[in-house]
Formats: structure tokens, C-alpha cells, sequence
């Protein structure tokens, strides 16, 4: 153990990128109706079934005619609205009154709006000349008949599920779910049925865990709460090792009774990373046993859920099929004052204001303090290397 590193923040991301990549199985695949397709992840690759837009169409209400009939007085034909045709070619010296996303008729080439034109009766006159092309969105503008649209690894969301009915599919082929097992530590936790003594604290640890899963993409399953006891620890450790991920709450710190790397080491383990520099999560381990990933997260509850953000949601999303696992961070400017202790990177509990387009961090009294992050909804992202920023200075910002 002793030659087990501690690594950076992001030295311990790409970590565990790395590791998952290079040791992972895609899961088996299996077909959803499009209503349940939500939150999966695409297990084949998606291609037009035809071009789109299947003909040439109209961006605005209007007329439709040839470019070169303008400026000028034109007859107007008729109408086409969206999900009609109009019946013949457009001769020259015409034009059509034309709805938005209807078909432009054979012949014409542009679209003059309502606003450039004087209607009168049957007529219209046009002051100005229409470029070609002008309002048309050409046949195959949006995708080619054949093109790749959405490879297989992408998770679904709203966006997908509209392209996926634009194809025509009801049914789509997704990636199982990974198993992932959570294992509470600590003689002093209890389930929630109980009333805790002065000494004891709710299992909350594995429920907001349950739930982090659940939204990843995985399906949780809950362990008994394993007892400061060796030989208790390795049995309920070898149960999670049978699923796809395993994810430990507590236990991994140095005292006398924090059994979880020695219970791994017993289970015969490789270690990857022993420790992160960063707070709350420092003591935070990640290794395999059995040919199983597993995490070690700290016990207080922020440490145990901003470590599965941003290290284990990035292996779950990948046993899950996912190519790339995404931080969603971005950068925004502060409202107040921020310092911290340099040396590590720092998550502190914050919050969105003016629309998102600058934040707040928040008071909060550590890592067991769940209490004030129930009003956070993101997590300012503190350097290592810097010690304070000034308001208006931009931050960067992991979302909750």
C-alpha cells in the first residue's frame, strides 16, 4: 500500500477514465420502447432514413416564385400550405402564396415574406429584387439520406428521443444498465426505521447514493451496513464485487477501525489511487478486486456524494456504455468574495443567480453539513494553487 499514490484532482479523473476504458465491457444490449428510452444509453448507431428536409422548403410565410421575376408584378397562382403540395410547375411571371415548411412548387427558386411585397387581388409587386435561394432551405440541408446521426455511447435525452421519432423509431437498441452495489460502513449507522442514539447517525449516505445511481444510469443495490469488523467487511465486499461496480461509504481513513483497504487488500485488490488532494474527499480510494471496479468514499455525506459526481459517475458511465463521461462544469463570476486554503482543490457549495449567469458560494460548517447543501445547486471549483478571488472574477462551477 505503501506505494499506492495520492493524486491531483484531475490527475485522478483521467485515472479513472483511463483504467475503466482500458479494462471495461460494453454490457449486453437489449431493445426499449422509445417511452423508456429516456436516460439509456444508444447501443447502435442511428443514420437518416432520407434526406431532411425531403424537398426544398420555405423558412418564412410568404410567396414563392423565380429569383428572376423580381423586381416586378407577379400573378399569384395559388397556395401551398405545410403537408401540401402544389399541384404543377410554377410558370414565369407567378407566384404562390407559401405557409412556413410547406414544399416550394417546382420552378420557383426563392421566397419574398409577406412584408416585402404589396399584395392587390390576384397580384403582387415587389420593389426590390429576391436574391435565390432567399427563405429556402434546400432539399438535405439538415442530413443526407445514410448520414450518421448519433453513434452508439451517447446517452439519451429529450434532444435524442425528438430525432428518434423524426426517424420513425419506436424501438431502440440501449446497453443493460450496470449493477452497481453500495456498501455503508460504521458500527454507528443504522437503518432508517430506527430511532439513532446520541451515538448514531441514519443510513443517508446510501440512499443519496442509490439515488446519484439511478440518475447515472445504473441500478443500485443496497447492502446490509457492514460492522467495524474485518471478516463482516470482506463478506459483504466479495457480495458487491459479483455486480458490475461496487461503491463503499466510509471506512477509508486511517484509524483503527476504517477496514475497507484492508478487507480490498484481503480480496486481493490492485490500488489505483489511495487519496485525492482535494476537500471534502481526500481520503478516497479506487481500485478493482475480482474483476471489479470499486470505490472507497469518505463517510461524512458531502464527501461520499461529490466524490461519486465526479469520479465514480465517470465509471458508471462508461461500464454503462457511455464514450465520453462529461463534468458538466462551466465558468461564471462571483457575487462575493471566495477563499480557501491553497493546496487543494476545493468544492464548495454554491449557488446560481441572475438566470445562471453568475454565482453565489454559500455558507456551509463542512462535510457533514447537509443541512445548508440542500440550498446549493452547484459547487464553485477552488484551484490548488490560488488562494482567493475577488467578485466579478470567473470561477469555474460544477453543477449539482
Amino acid at each position: 500500500m505503501a506505494s499506492v499514490p495520492v493524486l491531483s484532482f484531475w490527475e485522478a479523473r483521467r485515472c479513472v477514465i483511463e483504467q475503466v476504458k482500458g479494462a471495461r465491457r460494453l454490457p449486453a444490449i437489449e431493445k426499449v420502447d422509445l417511452e423508456d428510452a429516456a436516460g439509456r444509453v444508444l447501443a447502435e448507431d442511428l443514420h437518416a432514413d432520407r434526406d431532411y428536409p425531403p424537398c426544398d422548403r420555405s423558412l418564412r410565410d410568404g410567396y414563392a416564385l423565380r429569383a428572376a421575376d423580381t423586381p416586378g408584378r407577379l400573378r399569384v397562382a395559388g397556395e401551398v400550405r405545410a403537408g401540401a403540395i402544389f399541384p404543377r410547375p410554377l410558370a414565369s411571371g407567378e407566384a404562390v402564396e407559401i405557409m412556413t415548411g410547406a414544399p416550394l412548387p417546382e420552378g420557383a427558386d426563392a421566397v419574398a415574406m409577406r412584408e416585402q411585397v404589396r399584395a392587390d387581388g390576384e397580384w403582387i409587386t415587389l420593389e426590390t429584387p429576391v436574391a435565390s435561394n432567399r427563405w429556402v432551405e434546400p432539399r438535405a440541408a439538415q442530413a443526407h439520406r445514410g448520414q450518421l446521426l448519433l453513434a452508439a455511447g451517447r446517452r439519451i435525452g429529450f434532444v435524442e428521443i425528438a430525432l428518434l421519432a423524426t426517424l420513425g423509431r419506436r424501438r431502440v437498441s440501449v446497453y443493460r444498465r450496470p449493477r452497481v452495489a453500495v456498501l455503508a460502513t460504521g458500527d454507528e449507522i443504522v437503518e432508517l426505521d430506527r430511532t439513532p442514539l446520541g451515538h448514531q447517525v441514519r443510513n443517508s449516505n446510501a440512499w443519496s447514493l442509490a439515488a446519484q445511481i439511478r440518475r447515472a444510469g445504473g441500478t443500485p443495490e443496497l447492502l446490509p451496513v457492514a460492522p467495524d469488523q474485518l471478516a463482516a467487511t470482506c463478506e459483504l465486499m466479495a457480495r458487491g464485487l459479483e455486480t458490475d461496480l461496487l461503491v463503499i461509504s466510509g471506512g477509508v481513513s486511517a484509524g483503527k477501525y476504517d477496514l475497507v483497504e484492508p478487507a480490498a487488500c484481503a480480496l486481493g485488490a490492485e490500488f489505483f489511487f489511495t487519496g485525492v488532494e482535494m476537500q471534502p474527499g481526500y481520503p478516497l480510494v479506487f481500485g478493482r478486486a475480482r474483476g471489479t471496479f470499486f470505490f472507497g468514499l469518505p463517510g461524512n455525506p458531502v464527501c461520499t456524494m461529490v466524490a461519486f459526481e465526479v469520479f465514480a459517475r465517470a465509471a458508471l458511465g462508461l461500464l454503462g456504455g457511455e464514450r465520453e463521461p462529461l463534468l458538466p462544469i462551466l465558468e461564471a463570476p462571483l457575487v462575493a468574495p471566495f477563499r480557501h486554503q491553497p493546496g487543494v482543490t476545493r468544492l464548495a457549495p454554491a449557488r446560481l443567480v441572475a438566470d445562471g449567469g453568475a454565482v453565489m458560494p454559500l455558507p456551509w460548517r463542512g462535510s457533514g453539513d447537509i443541512f445548508s447543501l440542500v440550498h446549493a445547486d452547484a459547487f464553485v471549483i477552488a484551484d490548488a494553487d490560488r488562494e482567493c478571488w475577488q467578485p466579478g472574477e470567473r470561477m469555474r462551477v460544477l453543477l449539482r
